[in-house]
């Protein structure tokens, strides 16, 4: 099967390779006809927008969010689930054209604890998120999985909404729900 991965190298995309997969990655910007010769496009921390042109060129695009959405849709879904005291979880969802509102293939809680620093926390949300997909992704791509709309209002958040992290991504979460009470 030939897979275009947008976003940075990834276990997942060794994983994919020793399952026999013809994987291409790229972090660029990307058009329709990146798309048109291959079975299925993953976006995994992907920076770009994939616009309508590229659904249309090819369905078969889902994409991996550390945020059990419909909560914390866009960026900073860790960070904004402590904040705003949201659930924390992990989703594998369609692409559509909204920003990660597509429907839900495969999603699960995750539980964090209050001593937990932003980082640890996201690596934890990454470490289950491609747990997720390695249990999931037969199943997707043979089409044994029935999609969930997604329901509920749920949030969205801009690199602009973030907040001032005083130690970064070390803070610790306890901090962020103290301030948030």
């Amino acid at each position: 099967m030939k897979i275009l991965w947008l976003g940075p190298d990834n276990p997942l995309i060794k994983w994919l390779r020793d399952q026999g997969d013809d994987v291409r990655v790229t972090t660029d910007p990307i058009t329709p006809d990146d798309v048109r010769p291959v079975d299925w496009v993953v976006s995994y921390g992907y920076r770009h927008i994939i616009g309508k042109d590229i659904m249309k060129a090819n369905r078969n695009i889902i994409n991996c969010h550390i945020g059990y959405l419909p909560y914390n849709r866009g960026a900073d879904p860790n960070l904004r689930s402590w904040i705003d005291d949201t659930p924390r979880g992990v989703t594998i969802h369609y692409v559509d054209e909204g920003l990660d509102t597509g429907p839900i293939l495969a999603q699960g809680l995750v539980k964090l604890w209050e001593d937990e620093t932003l980082a640890t926390s996201y690596d934890k949300l990454h470490t289950i998120l491609q747990e997720l997909f390695r249990a999931y992704w037969h199943n997707i791509v043979a089409g044994d999985i029935v999609p969930r709309v997604q329901r509920g209002k749920g949030s969205y958040h801009r690199l602009a909404d973030r907040p001032p992290l005083p130690q970064g991504w070390d803070t610790p979460v306890c901090q962020l729900i103290k301030s948030n009470t």
